[in-house]
This record gives structure tokens, sequence and C-alpha cells, in this order.
């Protein structure tokens, strides 16, 4: 009997898997922090015979090639790989044997990459299960437009035709297993749902319910920004990534911190968005380290600027070396915890800046308060009905704007709360006036707030909340 364990790096979006029999497993796309995976092989007292990547990642580092050396495992990478370190290169149809009556089979399936491979899991001659990576997702595929842009729309007709290939060979009941599409930015657009099987894709997935035209053009026409991070994935996995040091960083006191930020380094509170407003170092940003951690910090800070991390306790920071690692920034510079008072010197005065809901800005507004309306949310969020009169700056591309943004107080919004509170942020270390807006965008109509639909420029119904 076969078993197949999920390892979830949420923060990204992305499944690793282990799976294998009474004796042996096999790895799929390993995470950084390969101590997960050796823990969740140890449990089952199997032996890690094979490591695999369904291709050369862009969106996290992997940890295959350590897992492979420190495990003794054979490392499976796609042939048409161009990587720089010894590995086994595999073809479409190469199977390997993982324990008695367990094979796994490659088959070839480009389009999220020209090399990516997925791998049928068969028991006894039977499909099991279907790893798919960056293939078929739960819903929609992995996007094609990661590699060059000149291939973009090559990469989407292979992608379709490669969908397609898996459900002419698997049957209906074999589970599909990505790596990508649980809030990956590698995902064509996002999955609805945890599990699903060959047959259920076969009914809801754009790329077997629609021909091959009309699959190109309305994945090509929903595609949005890739983080600025993926640059670096691609190059640090092709190279063979280095093993990794989660060893606790060097303590910051408060002069230190104040040294940093005079030296135009990155200082980033972990603490939550309530915590931080309330109460910070002036010049620091407020990412949370139970939010989207590494996905946004990766993306927003400057490629190899040092970073300094501030929390709670030991245990915050250990978590967020960790997430911070599986996008590449390996070590911080300093942390410092305990105490936010002891963050800053002896007459420095700590920042703060108020919190509000949509209720709060439509009064503000009633009463002809000066108000500047920022919204951060994507592209794609905002095609859906922005608040009249807002200014749109995506928070990926804030850092590097806020110039742009008008005078006067600014209130920052986004679907949810976490990224205007990023944003906010980001505004406050450069002086400005700033209310981060922590609330659902829903509740924007329900305030009163008039939204207006970017194809029309028009404002849209009322919700019945506003009727």
């Amino acid at each position: 009997m076969f078993f197949v364990e999920a390892l979830e790096s949420k923060g990204l979006g992305n499944r690793s898997y282990l799976a294998g029999g009474r004796h042996a497993a096999v790895v799929i796309d390993p995470p950084r922090d390969i101590d997960r995976v050796i823990a969740a092989a140890a449990r089952r007292a199997v032996r890690i015979a094979y490591v695999v990547e369904t291709h050369v990642h862009n969106d996290y580092v992997t940890g295959g090639l350590e897992l492979a050396r420190v495990s003794g495992a054979e490392y499976l990478v796609p042939a048409g790989a161009s990587v720089a370190f010894a590995r086994t290169p595999v073809a479409d149809g190469h199977t390997v044997r993982v324990d008695e009556g367990l094979v796994l089979r490659a088959i070839a399936t480009p389009g999220h990459t020209p090399h990516h491979t997925a791998y049928a899991l068969e028991e006894e001659g039977r499909g099991a299960a279907a790893f798919t990576g960056g293939s078929l997702l739960i819903g929609t595929v992995g996007r094609p437009d990661l590699v060059e842009p000149r291939l973009t729309e090559q990469l989407a007709r292979a992608q379709h035709a490669s969908a397609r290939r898996l459900a002419d060979e698997l049957d209906d009941d074999v589970e599909v297993l990505p790596t990508h599409g649980f809030g990956s930015f590698c995902s064509s657009a996002q999955a609805e749902g945890e599990t699903t099987t060959i047959g259920k894709e076969r009914e809801t997935n754009d790329a077997l319910t629609r021909d091959v035209d009309t699959f190109v053009a309305r994945i090509l026409a929903g595609l949005e920004d890739v983080p600025a991070y993926y640059a670096q994935m691609g190059p640090a996995n092709a190279a063979g990534p280095a093993p990794l040091d989660l060893t606790p960083p060097k303590r910051a006191d408060a002069g230190e911190i104040a040294c940093r930020l005079a030296a135009g380094e990155w200082v980033v509170d972990l603490r939550s968005r309530v915590a931080f407003a309330e109460w910070h170092v002036a010049g620091s940003f407020n990412f949370e380290g139970d939010g989207k951690l590494a996905t946004y910090l990766a993306w927003l800070i400057p490629w190899g600027k040092p970073v300094t991390l501030l929390a709670g306790t030991p245990e915050q920071i250990a978590k967020a070396q960790r997430e911070l690692v599986r996008v590449g920034i390996d070590r911080p510079a300093a942390a410092a915890t305990g105490d936010p008072a002891d963050w800053i010197s002896a007459g420095e005065q700590p920042a703060s800046f108020p919190r509000a809901r949509f209720a709060d800005l439509a009064e503000a507004r009633e009463r002809g308060d000066d108000v500047v309306v920022l919204d951060v949310r994507r592209d794609s969020e905002r095609a859906g009905g922005f608040i009249d009169g807002s200014v749109h700056i995506p928070i990926h591309e804030l850092h590097g704007r806020t110039g742009e943004v008008p005078h006067g107080a600014v209130w920052v919004h986004c679907a949810g709360g976490m990224r205007a509170a990023i944003a906010a942020s980001l505004l406050d270390a450069t002086g400005r006036d700033v209310v981060a807006v922590d609330d659902a965008f829903d509740a924007a109509t329900e305030a009163g707030l008039t939204l207006t639909s970017p194809a029309t420029d028009r404002p849209l119904p009322a919700s019945p909340a506003r009727k």
C-alpha cells in the first residue's frame, strides 16, 4: 500500500510531496528547509530513495540538491533543464522503482517551462497519483510566461496539450497533486479547493474543456505581474543552492537598529499590523510574520539589501528565517526581540499611525476632509471595481513610486488589510500622514462609498446592504 504526504509552504502557496511504500520513498519538488522532509520520512520509517524535480523553479529555492546529498538519494531532474550540478537527467517515459510494486513514471509536460515533467505514481501497474508540478493544477494550469516573453504563447499552447495528455493517459480516479496553485503566483489563476482528480479536472479545467485558441487567449489575458524576486530563483536553482543556515542571527540593540536605518538598510517589524500601527521604530516597515511574509518582502525589497528583523520572541524570528530562506533571503543582518521599547534609544520617539474602516473613510469624505484614497490591490482586483476618485499603485510598485502619491492624508486600502498595512508602513517611513484601512473591501459599498467600473468609468450598482 502506498502513501502520499503533502508538505505545505503556505506563505508561498506551494506543496512538496513525500510518497512511497513500506520501505522507501520519493520526494517531489522539495522545499529549501529539508529538515521537514527528513523528519516526515523518519516518522514513516522510510528511506528517501529518490529526490525529483518537476522543473527548475521560478518561485522558490529548492532543497533538492542538498536533500539528495544528505540522504544519499538519486536526484532526478528533467533532461532539458540546464543545470550546473550532477544529477540523473530524466526524459519522457523514464521510470524508477520506488518500492515493491511501486513505480514512478516521467511524463513530459512542457508549458510552465519548456522542460517541465510530471510524474505518475503507479502501484502494481495502475496509476495511483499524478505529481503535476506546474502543469495541471486545481481548476487551472501553471503560468507560461516565467521563462522568456517570446515563448509565452508557444508555452501556453504546450500547456494545453500537456494537460490533455495527462487526462488521456490517466484514469479519472487518479489524484492530481500539483506543486503550485494554493496561492502561488506561479499559477495562471488561483485554484479553488484543496484536492482534485483527473476526472474532476476533465469536467472543470479550462485546458480540458476549451479549444486551444480560446484557452490561450484567456490565459494570456489573465496574466499579472511576476514577483520581482522570481528573477533570482531560476538562476539560483540552476546553479545549485547552497546548504541553508538557520542559526539565530546577530542580536541588534537600539543603537545598531538606528545605524542600519541610517545606512538605508531595511528594518522589518514582524509584529501584527495592529501592534505596529500603535507603536513602531520610525523608518521600519511592517510585514506581518503570520501573513505572506516571504512573498511580499522578497517582492518589494531591493535584492541583496540587508534586512534586520524585529519580533516579540526568538521563535518568531526563527519562523521568519525559515520562510525567507525559501526565497533566497538567507541570512538576516541582525535581529531584535523582546520589549519594543528597547528597540529605540533614549530620547528618540516611536512612530504610529491610525487604523480605520471603510465606514470611517466615508465619514471623512462626508466631512470634506482632504483625503487621498490609495488602492494597492493588483490590477485584476481593481478591475472588479474601485472607490471613486481613488489612486491606484499596486503594492509591489509602491516603494519606487511613493513620490506619485498626491499630497494630503493618505487612506490606504487593499482587499483585507495586510497589504494596506505594508503600504502604510512604507509611506509612514517617508513622513507621510497615513491611515491604514483595515477592513474587507466588500465593506466599502456597505459604508456608502461609490465604486466605479474601470471598463465604463461609471458607478457600479449599490450593494443590497446599501439600498
